[in-house]
């Protein structure tokens, strides 16, 4: 596939955006491999998906209910990101995979920041789920080298068995087993949550959502069966935030379907500045365990 010559040029996303990942996707409906036609994908069932105008295919399976970010929250996201306060993040996340070839599969990739930043200076592919439609728009736009497809983390992943070379797990929901499955026995799991006292202050002053004190427990828990842990780090650094900028931190997060939006600029508008929260993150990486007759995948 040829590099995309202008982001705003939707006739070639719609049509080569998805080249470089095909090889890796599979029909949501019957798990059969993918293949291109024009703008859409087809199985050999005859299962076909549009690519939309924006670059990304929706492959939930029909009648499939969920609730993804809206377009506000990933609006907030995407200028928080852009504007480089979570690069640190995104260079350890690169840094884990310098070793890594092929595909990488982004599982709630938002976005697609973290995804891009980790193809940067490889010949690496990336694939960005999400369930949010929003959210795929803009992942399929993030780097030449990305698809991006709608999908439900907790449902079987519209991904071939073992072709993904890694897995990456950016704040976003962890389903292990799919997570295993999708992986080449030789492959990696990077998994990136935040811990205790991530935004302490600022979710204190605004009486935010607090992170789970056994996020790391949890975490342990999850992937036991699943993953061996290779090596773990905390990545920790001090944010320099204006108003707009905290008010966008709730607003792309959870805490955005409790908060009011003007009673948040307010409450902003009021604390002492400057704003510099500490973020707080553990970023872990992990091999699949060979699974033995009879275990899950």
């Amino acid at each position: 596939m040829p590099l995309l010559q202008s982001p705003t040029d939707d006739a070639v996303w719609r049509a080569g955006v998805l080249d470089d990942v095909v090889a890796v996707l599979a029909c949501p409906h019957c798990g059969a491999d993918l293949d291109r036609t024009g703008n859409s994908l087809r199985c050999a069932a005859n299962h076909v998906f549009d690519i939309a105008r924006q670059g990304y295919v929706s492959l939930l399976p029909g009648g499939t209910k969920v609730v993804g970010d809206t377009a506000a929250m990933v609006a907030a996201r995407a200028d928080f990101l852009a504007a480089g306060h979570y690069a640190p993040i995104a260079d350890a996340v690169a840094g884990e995979l310098a070793d890594v070839e092929g595909c990488v599969v982004d599982i709630g990739a938002g976005t697609g920041y973290y995804l891009a930043r980790a193809l940067e200076g490889s010949n690496r592919v990336g694939l960005a789920l999400d369930v949010s439609k929003y959210a795929s728009r803009r992942a399929a736009k993030a780097h030449p080298r990305m698809g991006a497809a709608v999908a439900d983390a907790w449902q079987t992943l519209p991904v071939r068995t073992g072709a993904a070379s890694a897995v990456l797990n950016v704040f976003a929901p962890r389903n292990a087993a799919e997570m295993h499955r999708v992986l080449r026995p030789d492959g990696r799991l990077v998994v990136v949550v935040p811990n205790g006292d991530h935004l302490a202050d600022l979710v204190s002053a605004l009486g935010l959502l607090k992170v789970d004190e056994r996020k790391q427990e949890r975490l342990t828990e999850q992937l036991a069966d699943h993953f061996d842990l290779i090596a773990q780090r905390t990545c920790e650094f001090r944010l320099s935030l204006g108003e707009p900028e905290a008010a966008a931190v709730v607003a792309m997060g959870p805490s955005a379907w409790h908060a009011d939006p003007e009673s948040l600029r307010a409450q902003i508008a009021a604390l002492p500045k400057p704003l510099a929260p500490t973020a707080s993150v553990t970023v872990g990486s992990y091999r699949p365990r060979h699974l033995s007759p009879g275990q899950n995948p």
